[in-house]
């Protein structure tokens, strides 16, 4: 579940970096914020205004709770009807997760500094128009998102539906309403909560209390690096995520990996330790495996499809 929010905070980290770029061409900050070095800086952990990044957020967390609607009647259907097909589909899922954090790897080692300036560059022409709708830019940028909140909420409806499947079906559909929604809301609560942070800093530095002043420094100096933080461990659990699945999909694999972590746990003093961790490092260097495939794969497709679509 920790990967899982890690990879949400992640891909949301990411709109509001883009939606940073737009709100800074289509709304002035206000004059108390301009002119305070501190409260400038807390703007820029998020990269977005204020009132923009709960809506961000909010927006994803309806987005997931679509998808659950859709993902447990399918997963109830489909463990009811074709259960043979709930690895096949998850491991799908899983190559995607992959996929999209090797994609991200390759932008931000093969993309350059001018294509990323150009990237901004024209995000800023975009809201500069007036006949362009800033929150309708920031849907595009969302969507990204709630595709990768499908595959990881899948993960967990199928998870949660594991532990149920011989219960009776009314259970089972109580049991998935439940977990559906507590997911939803403990997710997207603690995501609100962590890009709040630098205006939770911002507030307590106003205060009069000289300690309360000391601790929204604290919090305004530490909130870039948190988000910076976990927007590359985000990246790092698309990996341990997809690469786990694609594991837990094939047995044999699975029972390697197992093997390695037993004989990694004979390894004298620390080899709890080993034991412990040889499991997720063998998922995340699969999952870049996989994700470079993956990509390779579509980057062919793409240009055999534009090559073909050429006029002769």
């Amino acid at each position: 579940m920790a990967s899982s929010l890690l990879a949400l905070i992640d891909d949301i980290a990411s709109i509001l970096d883009d939606v940073a770029v737009m709100s800074k061409v289509a709304a002035k900050k206000t004059a108390g914020v301009l002119g305070d070095d501190l409260a400038l800086n807390a703007q820029q952990v998020a990269g977005v205004n204020a009132d923009r990044e709960l809506p961000v957020v909010w927006a994803v967390a309806l987005g997931s709770l679509k998808n659950k609607a859709i993902l447990v009647p399918t997963a109830l259907a489909i463990s009811a009807f074709v259960p043979m097909a709930i690895t096949p589909l998850l491991m799908v899922g899983g190559a995607y997760l992959c996929f999209e954090g090797f994609e991200k790897l390759a932008h931000k080692f093969m993309v350059s500094a001018a294509d990323d300036a150009s990237h901004r560059a024209e995000l800023s022409r975009a809201v500069a128009d007036p006949a362009r709708d800033l929150v309708a830019l920031e849907a595009d940028k969302i969507k990204g998102a709630v595709r990768t909140d499908f595959i990881l909420s899948a993960e967990i409806i199928v998870i949660a539906l594991g532990t149920v499947e011989n219960a009776p079906f009314s259970q089972q559909v109580a049991v998935l309403i439940a977990i559906a929604l507590v997911m939803t809301v403990g997710v997207y609560g603690v995501v609100a909560a962590i890009v709040k942070i630098d205006d939770a800093g911002l507030w307590l530095s106003r205060r009069a209390s000289p300690p309360l002043q000391v601790l929204g420094r604290l919090l305004l100096a530490g909130a870039p690096l948190l988000m910076k933080t976990l927007s590359v461990v985000g990246t790092a659990a698309m990996f341990m995520v997809g690469g786990s699945i694609l594991m837990h999909g094939v047995p044999t694999l699975h029972h390697l990996v197992d093997s390695a972590a037993a004989a990694a746990g004979r390894v004298g003093a620390i080899g709890p330790l080993l034991q412990a961790v040889t499991p997720t490092a063998i998922d995340a260097v699969a999952g870049v495996s996989a994700g470079a495939i993956v990509l390779l794969v579509v980057t062919l497709v793409k240009k055999l499809w534009k090559a073909r679509q050429a006029p002769a």
